[in-house]
């Protein structure tokens, strides 16, 4: 019996001690866990207190409002390096939002929260894409002490207007004491003095009356002058007090704009590369070759720069980031200065003196190209006008293909149910066919694409005979 008892004793023991150890644990690490979140979650460059009330700085804010938000010239230094190195991101963009909390002592607690996002040019192109990434503080700060400024530049305007209001409240109260002077006693009438017989007693009244007369018109005009002067020496005053608080404004300001001075000429001196190209449009396509038929890596938008590594007639190879390159239609982009933006082929006649149209008919696409495979197209078939003339260069051939889709695109809209698309045939020994669908042509000719943009999205057979600007072509 008493050894179940033991036995059944120490069982029961066993559970008790270990919650009593879990329950210890508990509670001497979730202090610790606190104390290691703490410094984490606190950001000191994000919030600030100030003394003035939530009113004040929530109207200093107002005129503030063109900083929370706007370009990042660069990410370095205002973003923390995330999983990838900060010069593949390009088009850094900012946007703040500000919190301001009334605090017990009538002042005011403002916290700053910073989103920074950014353009990822990522090697794989499927990869790239808009991300978040995290400020490193700085742009809270900056925002911050532009706050702070904008405070004390209305706590002195404020010092300003108050220390000049009690010359005005001064004059205010002599003008009306000047009012309230009694006015001179009512003298006796001189009938009542002649009906009455002098007598000692009136002879006396009139003798103190005589000598207890109202004060005099210039005895009023003094005291008015008397209560006037102080009023004046306090205007004098007030007036020396701003002229002395003057100069430190006006250093203040002129401190403030040497400053701004000398950041403007900071931006102006930084280094900034005489090899650049801005693309002309939204929607350009970069391409990995120098070729018609190659794909678009990416599409990239108006006024992205990319570094330029070389050029021909019709290409320009670029830099996208690291070590990805891609190319892009030379018409595309703004060249460095010194270079012209298209190359100029010294005596070359236009495309519309070289070819001319000798058949239009309506039939199935005559290629193998699934977007228009097995539909009925338009077929628009080109000859030269001589055939002894030289060869046609590719931007010939393009120009004049051009020509004709744009000059059918609108036949073809009236009737979508009817034709997919247009043909071009240039039937010559150099020749080849170019094809383009109804609804590549539209996007074209609303504008949402460039012409280079048309000519990636174009069929061309053979591919080697349309590249422009292509090793092979040249």
């Amino acid at each position: 019996m008493n050894s179940r008892t033991s036995q059944y004793g120490t069982r029961s023991r066993r559970p008790r001690f270990l919650w009593i150890a879990l329950a210890l644990a508990a509670t001497f690490s979730l202090p610790f866990a606190r104390a290691q979140a703490s410094p984490a979650a606190a950001n000191p460059n994000s919030e600030r207190a100030f003394p003035q009330s939530r009113a004040a700085i929530e109207k200093a804010l107002k005129s503030l409002q063109a900083a929370l938000s706007g370009r990042l010239p660069s990410l370095e230094g205002f973003a923390e390096p995330g999983d990838h190195p900060l010069d593949r991101y390009q088009r850094g963009f900012y946007q703040s939002t500000v919190q301001v909390t009334a605090t017990a002592s009538g002042g005011a607690l403002v916290r700053v929260s910073t989103k920074v996002t950014a353009w990822y040019n990522d090697p794989a192109a499927a990869h790239s894409g808009y991300q978040l990434l995290t400020s490193n503080g700085r742009l809270e700060a900056d925002l911050l002490d532009q706050l702070a400024d904008r405070l004390a530049a209305d706590r002195v305007s404020a010092d300003q207007v108050a220390k000049a209001s009690p010359a005005v409240g001064t004059e205010t109260r002599s003008e009306t004491s000047a009012k309230n002077v009694p006015a001179a006693a009512p003298k006796p009438s001189r009938e009542s003095a002649a009906t009455k017989p002098p007598t000692p007693e009136s002879t006396a009244e009139s003798t103190s009356q005589s000598n207890i007369s109202a004060p005099s018109a210039n005895s009023a005009a003094g005291r008015i002058a008397s209560s006037l002067t102080p009023s004046l020496a306090e205007q004098e005053r007030a007036s020396a007090h701003m002229a002395a608080t003057q100069p430190g404004i006006e250093k203040t300001d002129k401190a403030l704009q040497t400053e701004a001075d000398n950041l403007q000429e900071i931006l102006k001196n930084q280094a900034h590369p005489t090899n650049l190209v801005a693309v002309k449009k939204s929607g350009t396509p970069v391409v990995s070759q120098p070729s018609l038929n190659a794909k678009a890596q990416f599409l990239a938008s108006m006024h992205d720069e990319f570094e330029m590594l070389d050029f021909n007639a019709d290409w320009v190879h670029i830099r996208i980031s690291g070590l990805s390159r891609g190319w892009i239609w030379r018409d595309s982009v703004e060249m460095p200065d010194g270079i012209p933006d298209t190359a100029t082929h010294a005596a070359q006649p236009a495309a519309a003196d070289l070819y001319h149209v000798t058949r239009e008919e309506t039939a199935p696409f005559p290629g193998d190209w699934a977007p228009l495979r097995g539909k009925s197209v338009k077929i628009i078939s080109v000859e030269k006008l001589d055939d002894t003339a030289k060869d046609a260069v590719d931007t010939q051939r393009l120009e004049y293909a051009k020509f004709l889709l744009d000059k059918n695109v609108t036949e073809l809209s009236k009737k979508p149910q009817d034709l997919a698309g247009v043909v071009v045939i240039f039937d010559s020994a150099d020749g080849g066919m170019i094809a383009a669908t109804l609804a590549t042509l539209q996007q074209w000719r609303a504008g949402t694409l460039t012409d280079s943009a048309l000519w990636h999205k174009c069929f061309f057979d053979p591919p080697e005979a349309f590249d422009a600007g292509s090793p092979a072509s040249q």
